[in-house]
């Protein structure tokens, strides 16, 4: 592959966008870009055209594939395309002839390279939850990193305690998200494990592929683990291959995770911390015979420091105590994509990355996120953080889900909590029931002002909740006395 991409033009340095959903094409593709100093681009196949024209436009792509079906809408972008078959037997049909071109070429001719550890790698993009997303430049040292200090440090660490047998993960995660990447384009390829791949996610394809193939690892975000604990608790279905279940991308309640260990008893659980920024280095859950903090996302990888600093002060916070969680460490990325600006505002001077995340660490070192800096709410002075009503929410048998985002209402009183509600079928709950579910259990600032009910919550395919569409999508009235 990366011969035929040199042979037909690709040069160090060009940008090429890989618009796939999972598929054993995407680390070909990949791996191949980055081997011949190219840099790779990744998004969601299902992004808007516009959304597609725009990351096209500002990283100057030169190539991109794609699927088929997405060739005649994407053929006025004017970017040549190559559609990419979704299995290997598909291969000889006329469509994909341009993508088995360049898959057979002489092996032999592919250039060899110099290539710095500094030089840039790949673009990708923030979730865009608070703001406008942000192209995130990784340098090769970044990937490295999240193999070395994530990856393979994680899964050592697993074998060492249980000298188990060959492991089998479940790729149901987006290969097109920085978690999916690094473990399943990157890290587990050097180990030598065994992939299965899903194409998107279904609950029921999930079963049945962790049954048919005896899945062992499964890597997964909070929508994911809820739906599998559900499947799990109605019967019909064994799972006992399973052994380890982890958790990323967005925060679990202590509610989810206590269901999911009722159900799952015999599966090693923990989250884990890490965002694009960072490479998905940051910290891994490590929980022991005598030491299990399952709600926390774990202790630092290795080669990686964080402080807890005051969001007004930039005073360092001792443990127990919360603050903007700070990092620094190798799978910091370069920068934001033309935007020098917001790099500045990012990374600091001595290279400390500004999460934007409220965290606090414990006095055994374990990291708990607690919610983002930019998404609390600010009412009358105090403070706010969404999930903390969140977690409240959805203790309440009728609630099976729910986001809590901002409402501005004047200078003076700031912004208050407005709930949208996803309420179990045939439940009679109404938006005074759940004002007061959440009074009876906050403080008296912390009250939930207005209630929305809704059928889903808008989230990421990471699984994080976007705030920012719930705040756009309704200009809400609050009535109520503040």
């Amino acid at each position: 592959m990366a011969s035929g991409l040199h042979k037909h033009g690709i040069c160090k340095g060009d940008v090429v966008l890989i618009l796939l959903p999972n598929t054993l094409f995407f680390p070909i593709v990949f791996l191949s870009v980055l081997s011949i100093g190219a840099v790779a681009t990744i998004m969601n196949p299902l992004s808007s055209l516009s959304e597609i024209k725009k990351q096209i436009s500002t990283c100057n792509v030169v190539l991109a594939f794609t699927l088929f079906d997405k060739m005649t809408e994407l053929g006025e972008l004017g970017v040549p395309l190559v559609a990419v078959p979704l299995d290997f037997e598909s291969l000889g049909m006329p469509e994909y002839s341009y993508f088995s071109r360049i898959l057979s070429s002489e092996s032999s001719l592919a250039p060899c390279l110099c290539i710095d550890q500094d030089d840039t790698a790949a673009i990708l993009y923030s979730s865009g939850t608070s703001g406008m997303s942000k192209g995130v430049m990784l340098s090769h040292r970044n990937l490295i990193s999240v193999v070395e200090l994530f990856v393979r440090f994680e899964a050592l660490q697993y074998e060492s305690r249980h000298c188990s047998s060959k492991n089998v993960y479940l790729a149901a995660i987006p290969m097109f998200h920085v978690y999916g990447l690094s473990l399943f384009v990157l890290g587990l390829f050097t180990l030598g494990c065994s992939i299965v791949v899903m194409r998107k996610f279904d609950v029921n394809e999930m079963v049945r592929a962790i049954d048919c193939y005896r899945v062992t690892h499964l890597p997964v975000v909070p929508p994911i683990l809820m739906a599998m604990t559900r499947i799990k608790a109605l019967g019909g279905c064994d799972l006992g291959s399973l052994k380890q279940v982890s958790c990323g991308a967005a925060p679990l309640s202590s509610k989810i995770i206590q269901e999911f260990l009722q159900t799952f008893p015999c599966v090693d659980f923990f989250q884990g911390y890490g965002m694009t920024e960072s490479t998905a280095v940051g910290t891994r859950g490590f929980n022991t015979k005598y030491l299990r903090n399952y709600t926390s996302a774990g202790l630092l990888a290795p080669n990686m420091q964080a402080k807890v600093v005051h969001w007004d002060t930039n005073s360092c916070s001792p443990p127990g105590k919360c603050g903007e969680l700070w990092l620094r460490g190798p799978g910091i990325m370069k920068v934001y994509l033309n935007d020098a600006d917001a790099t500045k505002s990012t990374i600091d001077e001595e290279g400390w990355l500004h999460t934007g995340d409220i965290a606090y660490f414990d006095q055994d070192g374990y990291l708990y996120i607690l919610d983002r800096l930019k998404d609390t709410i600010k009412y009358k002075g105090f403070q706010i953080a969404p999930a903390d009503l969140e977690a409240v929410l959805i203790s309440h048998s009728d609630i099976l889900d729910v986001a809590v985002t901002a409402s501005k209402v004047n200078e003076e009183i700031g912004e208050v909590p407005v709930a949208f509600v996803v309420k179990r079928l045939g439940s009679e709950l109404s938006a005074d029931d759940v004002i007061n579910f959440v009074a009876a259990q906050v403080s008296p600032y912390k009250k939930v002002r207005k209630v929305v009910f809704t059928e889903a919550i808008p989230r990421s395919p990471a699984g994080k909740v976007l705030r920012r569409l719930l705040r756009d999508s309704s200009h809400i009235s609050i009535s109520s006395k503040l």
